[in-house]
Formats: structure tokens, sequence, C-alpha cells
């Protein structure tokens, strides 16, 4: 929120300095900054302060930035989800609707700052996923590839400048697919599509991406939206889940966290 990553450069800088530039408190700030590079995010460097691979994913003109995804899990919605964890381990159920009435979904569509920083969240998160997804299919044997649910279309876009002869539709609410346009993203080849994958009629492809989108869902909820596909889709369709994968061992995983975050406030 203070842009303390934005405001330190290739140069080392002490607290007192980068204070003045973020409108933060010099001791306050040199705490913070202690107590996180004792977690790789920033460095300690004769006195002062300097950056660690870690820290520059915080900037916000890195081509991969994390920050708008830092910054979304402390908006009030996310963060006083958490609140209530209790309650979901002992029911098994997200508490969404004591944090939000309707839900994070329906607080998204109503707030649109909030949704832009969401898009963006999300835009970060996926592009340091999509070389993984290109090295990993061969997607130029498809004409017209949908991606449901995605966003600002940042796989789709990536997909269809390695499948070169494919067009590409982009599925997802309103709102969202408004976003994507507004950012310059439509082409001849890439067109919008807007709508709910639980009311609406889905636009036919010959392959269907989705990614990171059933695991925001309950097991009754992802069912249909996977009918919902299978229902668009063409004889021969291919459905590529582009997915979390939970391991059951002891092992650090974000995965893990990711799960929780589900439990508590979306399934």
């Amino acid at each position: 929120e203070l842009g303390v990553a934005d405001a330190l450069g290739d140069s080392p800088r002490t607290a007192a300095d980068l204070a003045k530039d973020t409108g933060a408190n010099p001791d306050a700030l040199n705490r913070v900054l202690r107590v996180l590079s004792a977690e790789g995010i920033f460095e300690a460097r004769n006195g002062a302060w300097a950056h660690t691979p870690a820290s520059r994913l915080l900037r916000s003109d890195h081509p991969q930035s994390m920050r708008s995804f830092v910054r979304m899990i402390g908006l009030p919605v996310y963060w006083r989800g958490f609140e209530y964890m209790e309650e979901s381990i002992r029911t098994g159920k997200s508490i969404q609707e004591k944090v939000v009435p309707g839900g994070y979904w329906k607080y998204l569509g109503e707030h649109p700052e909030a949704a832009r920083l969401f898009d963006e969240a999300m835009m970060g998160k996926a592009y340091g996923q999509i070389a993984g997804v290109l090295k990993s299919y061969d997607f130029s044997g498809f004409q017209t590839i949908v991606d449901v649910g995605g966003g600002r279309g940042h796989l789709l876009s990536a997909v269809l400048n390695a499948a070169t002869k494919a067009r590409g539709i982009l599925f997802d609410l309103p709102h969202v697919t408004a976003s994507a346009q507004a950012a310059g993203i439509e082409s001849e080849r890439l067109r919008m599509h807007p709508g709910s994958f639980f009311t609406d009629a889905l636009p036919t492809g010959d392959c269907y991406l989705i990614m990171q989108v059933i695991h925001d869902w309950s097991d009754e909820e992802a069912a249909r939206i996977l009918a919902a596909i299978r229902k668009a889709a063409r004889p021969g369709t291919k459905l590529l889940m582009i997915e979390c994968v939970v391991q059951e061992d002891s092992k650090p995983s974000w995965t893990k966290m990711l799960d929780l975050q589900m439990l508590t406030l979306l399934s």
C-alpha cells in the first residue's frame, strides 16, 4: 500500500529516505523492513535496505508484479473472512455471507476498485504460470479456443500468440469482459462473450480453457460449470483444466494455504 518497493531503486536506501517518499514513520518502517528481510523480502545492507528477487516482485513495474495480489489479500472483504475461520473449520463451510451479503463475487461486481485490484492480482499470478502452460501443451491444432472465466484474457492472449491460426473467445462476467475490453485486448482474433456459466450458454469452440476457476467453487457448483462446458462443446472438443493440486505431504506449499483461503472465503 505504501509503495516501498517502488520507492527503492537499484541502489540501497535508508529507512528514513524511503519514509520521506512513502509517507511513513522512519522508525516504524525500519522495523517492518527488518522483519521482512528475515523472510527474504528486502535485504539489510550497511544501515540501508536493498532489493531481493522477492521484493522486486512487489514493484508495480515488474513484468510479473505481485503487488496487486498482495494488496488484494489486504482488502477488508478478504481479510475479515479469517475472523470467522473457526466457524469454517467447525462446519466445513464458507462464511462469506457473514462478511459480504451475496458473497465475494457479488461484492466485486458492485465495487469497481476492488474488482480492478482482483483482476490485476490474477494477471500478476498468471504471468508466472503461463510460460509453463505454453511449454506443456501444443495449441496449434485448434480453430476456436474459449477461455472460461479468463479474466482480462492474459492466458488466452498468450495462447493465441502461440497458436497463430486460432481464434479466441473470452467468457466471463460482464464487468470483467468490460474491463478486458477497456484494456484493449479485443482484436480480430479475440472477442468477448459476457455471461455467467451458471445461467448463460457458453460459446462453442473446439478447445475450452479453464484456469484456476474450479477451485473457487463447491463440488456441486464445479459440476455445474463442467456440465455447462459439456453442453456447449462439439463432439471431439478438448477441455483443458489448469488447476492447483494439493499434495498430501508435510512440505510447505502455496496450494495448501490457498486451500484454506477457499474453505474460509469461497467454498
